[in-house]
């Protein structure tokens, strides 16, 4: 009986790393990042993240995040990275730090870019029992360029699993969106995403509006 009760804890606290919002809430997410050459094969990225939601009106999410990443051939880059987040929780932002590493794996089929991410992090809290998560993210760059700003429409898809008091399969990113050079040194993505997240025994979808801006030295 005591471990069946450790379990229902455990269940609460990983399910419950979510702000609780309706179902089908509108919510606007903006990233912006910055990345710096070191030399041909290696860079560093800094991003930071900002995401409101109760349609849009409530502000309940912000990260810092620093990355390496070292492209060991033209199919293939490493990395590692450090993310801080901030996440509103009962009315208070409480804190979260997340190391990870992750691989990308890159190829192209008759006119269209995939690139295949996984990415495994471990999930720190002073608030709630830390866990595992392993998170892979496929991306479709379509054949396709309009304007002269090169606008490119691309759809992805990224899962998310967590290991930990429990292990399941908690969380889906689809998204549908395009990717435009502003200038040289400044990419710009605009994008819709239908998140949906697992609750303790049903599935609540968000519908989300991105943007990323990009500046690239």
């Amino acid at each position: 009986m005591k471990k069946f009760y450790v379990f229902l804890v455990g269940v609460f606290l990983l399910v419950g790393e979510c702000h609780a919002y309706d179902d089908h809430d509108f919510q606007v997410w903006n990233t912006d990042v910055e990345e710096l050459k070191i030399n041909k094969s290696s860079k560093i990225t800094l991003e930071e993240e900002f995401r409101w939601g109760d349609n849009a009106e409530e502000f309940y999410y912000h990260h810092y995040d620093l990355g390496y990443v070292y492209n060991m051939s033209k199919h293939l880059n490493v990395g590692l990275g450090y993310r801080q987040i901030f996440e509103k929780k009962s009315g208070k932002f409480k804190g979260e730090s997340a190391p990870y590493g992750m691989a990308t794996l890159f190829w192209d089929a008759k006119g269209f870019k995939f690139d295949d991410r996984s990415r495994l992090e471990y999930r720190h809290f002073d608030y709630q029992t830390d866990f595992w998560r392993y998170r892979n993210k496929i991306t479709i760059k379509l054949p396709l360029k309009f304007t002269k700003l090169g606008i490119a429409p691309y759809l992805s898809d990224e899962i998310f699993l967590i290991f930990g008091t429990i292990s399941q399969f908690n969380e889906n990113r689809f998204s549908t969106g395009f990717s435009f050079d502003l200038t040289k040194n400044i990419k710009v993505e605009l994008y819709y995403m239908l998140r949906s997240t697992k609750g303790t025994d049903t599935w609540v979808d968000t519908n989300v509006l991105g943007t990323k801006f990009k500046v690239v030295f």
